[in-house]
């Protein structure tokens, strides 16, 4: 087997920061030491310099929607175009999203996903499950996919009509999740809200794209969430919020993590850095760039302050990107997609692009300006996701066993994003025009080099499936 050292980089975990030498051996960490204590160098396949250079684990997304259709098209981006800009941006695995539909067995979805995925992605993959249609025989096949190494299920109190749940149908699959020992992911809006919001919007020929946050308030979020802890409760299960976008939902679930309930929430970079008056309300049609759900919210109103606030304390534990990205000028391939919202905003396709920024988005946001410590930046970016969803430790950590999936990250480097510097299936970046210091200079998945000097060196097919376990996180 190969064996790699990175030298005279400062190693940063989530707890620890030290200048240190790392030893990999085939796909696994085997050792780290201060430098000058010890001969690894001789006989060594590869060393990396990381002078100047900070050596961290390998970011993981646990929120990514590739090949998903919705809204009249498909996402833009494939397993294999996807993972492989999220390893340019220093992501080394990914947990997506397996879907069962109306009238299909749970497992036939996550059968149909792992063909999608097997063979395609640059880096290591997993699945969450989304549960579509609650019955007795969905209710079974959940606990029988906790053996394909699915241990996380979604369930929307969104959509109506597409993947909506109701109360009686979210409390049954939280006791079977009780039952279990797995753990409910939840979209808290109240959709039926929402659709009433949204056709009397369209009535009144309110159609610009920035009526979708209008038909959107704070409190079809927080009055969901309130209604999720509840379920949860009740029902003695974990839940999982995710893309929490509004201070109000992260208040209840301040209260019920402080209540001891085992509740745990994620925000995304759009959500922290975008605001409604900038991008969504933007002149035209522009803003359709940004729509997607929850949305991104006023700044006015004190959710991007309030949301960096909740990061930094740990009434948030997870940063992810909720990938979904729709070219906004028709693509000769995928077709027309934002565009089908024109002159309608609720026929505009919900989600945006993020898997490739986010890690140096949250840098810049994070560390470069004040907000999070270089420990909590890869606890949130890199750590936690991996103790939530049944990784750790051979994920989100540089320690003796580990995989080795490393990031040597280079603070002195800077660029902008625009267009031009990104590598989605995607004709936009959601931050354009954004200035990062810092970004990845080496990436490496399982001990193989992907990405060097902004190129992609690895593989279709290198990644490998994880097979997950339960959270770490519960109390």
């Amino acid at each position: 087997m190969a064996r790699t050292v990175i030298t005279g980089g400062t190693v940063v975990t989530a707890t620890e920061t030290m200048e240190a030498d790392v030893l990999i051996d085939g796909e696994v960490v085997a050792g780290i030491a201060a430098a000058g204590e010890h001969g690894w160098a001789e006989g060594a396949d590869r060393v990396i310099d990381a002078s100047g250079k900070y050596v961290i684990p390998g970011a993981i997304d646990v929120h990514t929607h590739f090949e998903l259709p919705f809204g009249g098209t498909f996402v833009s981006d494939s397993f294999e175009t996807g993972t492989r800009a999220g390893a340019h941006g220093g992501t080394t695995s990914i947990v997506d999203f397996a879907v069962q539909v109306k009238g299909e067995r749970v497992m036939e979805g996550f059968e149909n996903w792992m063909r999608k995925a097997e063979g395609n992605c640059a880096i290591d993959y997993g699945f969450h499950m989304i549960v579509g249609d609650i019955n007795d025989e969905s209710l079974k096949e959940m606990d029988a996919i906790v053996d394909e190494g699915v241990t996380s299920f979604k369930l929307f109190m969104a959509y109506p009509g597409v993947l909506y749940s109701d109360d009686g149908e979210i409390f049954r699959a939280m006791q079977q999740a009780a039952d279990s020992g797995t753990t409910i992911m939840m979209h808290a809006e109240n959709g039926i809200a929402i659709d009433v919001l949204r056709e009397q919007a369209v009535a009144r020929g309110e159609t610009d794209p920035k009526y979708h946050t209008v038909t959107r308030p704070p409190a079809t979020e927080s009055e969901a969430v309130h209604r999720a802890i509840t379920l949860a409760e009740l029902a003695g299960a974990p839940l999982y919020v995710v893309h929490m976008s509004a201070k109000e939902a992260v208040v209840e679930l301040t209260e019920a993590r402080d209540r001891g309930l085992n509740v745990f929430g994620e925000t995304c970079p759009q959500y922290l850095f975008l605001s409604w008056e900038d991008h969504v309300s933007a002149p035209g049609f522009e803003g359709a760039k940004y729509v997607c759900s929850t949305p991104i919210r006023p700044r006015s109103e004190g959710h991007q302050e309030y949301l960096w606030n909740a990061l930094a304390r740990g009434d948030l534990q997870i940063v992810s990107t909720d990938h979904a990205g729709f070219f906004y000028d028709d693509d000769e391939t995928m077709g027309r997609q934002k565009r089908l919202g024109e002159g309608n905003f609720t026929l505009i396709p919900n989600g945006l692009p993020g898997v490739e920024e986010r890690l140096n988005v949250m840098y810049q946001g994070g560390v470069v300006e004040g907000r999070l410590s270089l420990n909590r930046w890869v606890d949130v970016c890199c750590t936690t996701p991996a103790k939530m969803f049944g990784m750790y430790p051979n994920k989100g950590t540089i320690a003796v066993g580990s995989d080795a999936d490393i990031v040597v990250y280079d603070p002195s480097a800077s660029f902008v994003y625009t267009p031009d510097t990104i590598h989605m299936n995607i004709d936009y970046t959601a931050y354009d025009g954004m200035e990062i210091n810092g970004k990845p200079d080496v990436v490496l998945s399982r001990g193989k080099v992907v990405v060097e000097n902004d190129q992609y060196v690895g593989r279709k097919g290198d990644g490998r499936y994880l097979k997950r376990g339960t959270s770490d996180c519960l109390i």
